[in-house]
């Protein structure tokens, strides 16, 4: 019996693992729900990732009530979320070393901000902006349907670029994010 349920777990992994690795190219992955949030991309041979703790909304207004206005929001459930940058990265306006850093977001009812941290680990639940690498404007759009569980991803868009997202309650925030090795590009 103990066997069984023992090739049974097995199996799951292992179906798990396949689903995961099929994934199409060019769409983020993400973690099952009720784990760790996880999305990554591949550009040119390097891989970016954002690990974070989804958060759900249970009801709650979030934005203007659990996640105040106007107030730095850690994104993620009692933990921030982590940028896993293998390459130097350019969002706009802002370069961003390769390296772990934090992400936060400080939202407002018609704009957001994203805010690249040094700090990470446990002692990235407090904010200190002295550790800033910059902030850069969010794109805010309406979510057509609430978002229950918070969603951080990334998406590919171009063979060196990519979309970061965080969706959760009735907001979808993004910003672009490249490798820093193109030369300068118009639309940025």
């Amino acid at each position: 019996m103990r066997k069984r349920a023992l090739m049974g777990v097995t199996a799951a992994l292992v179906l798990a693992a396949l689903a995961l690795a099929q994934a199409p190219a060019g769409k983020s992955q993400s973690a099952a729900a009720g784990g760790a949030g996880q999305s990554s991309v591949t550009l040119d041979g390097k891989s970016i990732a954002v690990q974070y703790a989804p958060m759900s909304k249970n009801g709650r207004q979030v934005f203007g009530g659990v996640v105040p206005y106007n107030k730095v929001w850690c994104v993620g459930d009692k933990s921030a979320a982590v940028l896993r940058a293998g390459a130097d990265l350019a969002f706009p306006g802002v370069v961003v070393p390769k390296g772990d850093y934090s992400l936060y977001v400080l939202p407002a009812p018609d704009k957001w901000q994203l805010i690249i941290n040094k700090q990470t680990g446990a002692k990235a639940l407090t904010y200190d902006s002295k550790l800033d690498i910059g902030r850069l404007p969010m794109k805010l759009a309406k979510s057509p349907a609430p978002v229950e569980t918070l969603r951080v991803t990334l998406t590919k868009t171009a063979a060196m670029a990519a979309r970061l997202e965080v969706a959760f309650d009735g907001a979808i925030a993004t910003v672009p994010v490249r490798l820093d090795r193109i030369v300068a590009d118009p639309e940025w």
